[in-house]
């Protein structure tokens, strides 16, 4: 099923199940007021919200209650999270971005996936603008695909991760590429070079995705473009060194992790150069290393970004993210 979250004047916005075409919506709010809480009380709540999924396919009658899906009045599927925690699954991407800030590949991280804690008291819809207070901060999207967790005990084992998989959603998580350089020797990880993340307009149960789904990766392309030129269409599942269920797994070797907990895969990158990227940094990393200099610029005010997965019936899976960058006026 395709769950998203409709403004509604909250912080947590109203929760309403999507038709797998994203034409129509029903509220759900009997069920469950927010995703929050549904994703708190999933085993009670998910056959109660996929029985309504099935109701919006019924050839014979739409609910009456149903209304047409507006992409524009999306929040993030989750527009606030216990936590956010984001990995560097592509080491193909991680060793072309650190050659870019003249950065060595640690040999420790062919051996163990690198996460990072990120900001999750607010996250942005997928038609909301990136906001940058100055240009010359390098300004990038990065392209990626992330999954919500149920709660997930310390000491999982990668094989049972793989159960606490409930949703996945689509990423843009926003980067600063010219404040990295200054702000990750301090040795505590991104803050300032990482504004608002911002998420597709649905979220999707794993089952919605048929054979893409292997419960671990999910083979499908994703592609982006800026001002409608193509970037990249790199396949989610190809050149990922660690899966999900490795991701899940390392964040949770110490503690326990919540429900509601995000886990991102990290710009999704192949090594085949015809994919093309998922993030300007990589594609100028690849222009140096052709040309001896980068030749594409970062973001611009002005900039439109556009990140969207289609299935193999030409069907958006999640909803496109459509995004803006606009000055910010500092108070």
């Amino acid at each position: 099923m395709k769950l998203a979250t409709l403004r509604n004047g909250g912080r947590d916005g109203r929760l309403v199940v999507v038709d797998k075409s994203l034409q129509y919506a029903l509220a759900v709010g009997t069920i469950a007021p927010t995703l929050r809480e549904a994703i708190e009380r999933w085993d009670e709540v998910a056959p109660r919200l996929e029985a309504v999924y099935r109701s919006l396919h019924d050839p014979r009658q739409l609910p009456a209650d149903a209304f047409a899906f507006d992409p524009q009045q999306c929040m993030a599927p989750l527009p606030r999270s216990f936590q956010w925690l984001d990995g560097s699954a592509y080491l193909n991407h991680a060793e072309l971005v650190r050659r870019a800030r003249n950065a060595e590949m640690p040999e420790l991280l062919y051996r163990e996936p690198m996460i990072y804690q990120g900001a999750s008291d607010s996250f942005i819809g997928s038609r909301e603008p990136i906001l940058v207070a100055d240009e010359a901060a390098g300004i990038d999207l990065e392209a990626e695909i992330a999954v919500i967790c149920d709660d997930v005990p310390m000491g999982v084992s990668r094989e049972a991760a793989r159960g606490h998989i409930r949703l996945l959603m689509l990423v843009n998580d926003v980067s600063l590429r010219n404040l990295m350089p200054a702000e990750l020797p301090k040795g505590f990880g991104f803050l300032t070079s990482k504004p608002a993340t911002a998420f597709a307009p649905v979220a999707v149960t794993p089952d919605e995705l048929g054979d893409a789904w292997d419960g671990v990766k999910l083979a499908l392309p994703v592609h982006s473009h800026v001002n409608d030129a193509w970037l990249g269409a790199p396949n989610a599942a190809v050149d990922m060194d660690f899966d999900f269920a490795d991701l899940i797994a390392h964040a949770a070797s110490t503690r326990e992790l919540e429900a509601g907990t995000i886990v991102g895969s990290g710009t999704v990158s192949n090594r085949d150069r015809a994919a093309g990227s998922s993030c300007l940094q990589e594609k100028r990393m690849l222009e140096v290393l052709e040309f001896g200099a980068a030749r594409t610029p970062h973001l611009r005010f002005g900039d439109v970004v556009s990140i969207e997965v289609v299935d193999d019936a030409g069907e958006s899976v999640f909803g496109a993210i459509v995004q803006e960058v606009v000055p910010y006026a500092c108070a």
